[in-house]
């Protein structure tokens, strides 16, 4: 808010003035002021944790124009000495928690630091069962996503992953940021644009050329033509942004929500909201969920097309993987 006054004087009486400026609160370095506005929540005739389709309206806010890379994440690690969920050996008294009574204790060598790396596999015969190509790796995290023999040397650029629920909550909270809602999320990717499949409109997806977004091209998971130049995550802003100026809202990595997940959306309008109160609070020896946004490198759209606008999953909160990572958010007080 700014405020300009302005003194007259007239017969000796001095009056003044006080006029309120409604100007925009400039955005942060590294920020994009997202309008209010209001828009249509979720894919008509899309998959079925997708809809129902309904109003919903919000009020301005900040989001990182790309998602948190390596070289921002080592900053809050050396300033706070944090460590991440996958270096940290696996609690099996909080793991029992969310499994069936009875449930085994695995070994302790299964239980040692470790996260979930992509492995592709030579050959799949269903694409239903995910198991064919990620892999506990012990030793992998954000300084080596891949594994222990492998590094983050050369790539200050490429976004942040093997991040869990947790850690880009952490990181968030030391940056005086948040995570964003869901719908925030999906407001700020579809960048003013109504109905459209994706960030860029409805053209055809760019499975093969490489030009719009960092995903999969060739047959997916065995075959990765490479097409774009990047094996795996590409460095942030190495596609054309949307409508905000916003980058990588499709592809590159999965993005945390602070919204927990379930597989259906309220009927009703809503006015910033924040999601449900619990993740599957009907399952009660489910994992706890939260929402993951954008899809990543390993999309294709004979598999799971989630660079799209509409499409959305819930993930486990304690996982990281080798396609996760985050952006962050600030509300805007005015």
């Amino acid at each position: 808010m700014v405020y300009a006054f302005l003194v007259l004087v007239a017969g000796g009486t001095v009056f003044t003035l006080v006029t309120f400026l409604n100007r925009p609160v400039p955005p942060p370095p590294g920020m994009v002021r997202i309008p209010a506005g209001e828009f249509m929540m979720g894919t008509p005739n899309g998959k079925e944790n997708e809809g129902p389709v309904h109003k919903v309206k919000l009020s301005a806010f900040f989001l990182d124009e790309h998602e948190v890379t390596n070289a921002e994440f080592r900053k809050f690690v050396e300033a706070t000495n944090y460590v991440t969920m996958a270096e940290k050996p696996i609690d099996w008294e909080e793991m029992r928690k969310n499994l069936p009574p009875g449930s085994p204790k695995p070994p302790d060598s299964e239980l040692v630091p470790s996260s979930l790396v992509f492995t592709p596999p030579a050959e799949v015969t269903d694409l239903n069962n995910w198991r064919q190509w990620w892999r506990l790796v012990p030793g992998a995290d954000w300084k080596h996503p891949e594994g222990p023999k492998t590094n983050i040397q050369g790539k200050d650029n490429h976004p942040v992953v093997q991040i869990a629920y947790a850690d880009a909550e952490a990181y968030a909270k030391w940056a005086g940021k948040r995570l964003p809602t869901e719908a925030e999320w999906e407001y700020a990717a579809r960048g003013g644009m109504v109905g459209k499949r994706y960030v860029w409109g409805d053209d055809t997806p760019p499975d093969d050329n490489g030009k719009l977004a960092n995903i999969w091209q060739g047959k997916f998971p065995s075959q990765n033509l490479k097409t774009d130049g990047y094996d795996r995550t590409a460095p942030v802003k190495s596609y054309p942004p949307n409508a905000f100026g916003l980058y990588d809202m499709a592809g590159n990595v999965w993005e945390w929500c602070s919204d927990w997940y379930q597989p259906r959306y309220p009927s009703e309008d809503q006015v910033n909201p924040k999601g449900p109160k619990g993740s599957y609070e009907d399952h009660d020896l489910l994992i706890p969920k939260r929402v993951t946004r954008g899809g990543s490198f390993l999309c294709h759209f004979s598999y799971c097309e989630a660079y799209r606008t509409g499409a959305r999953q819930g993930s486990d909160v304690d996982t990281s993987m080798s396609h996760t990572g985050f952006r962050c958010a600030m509300s805007i007080e005015e």
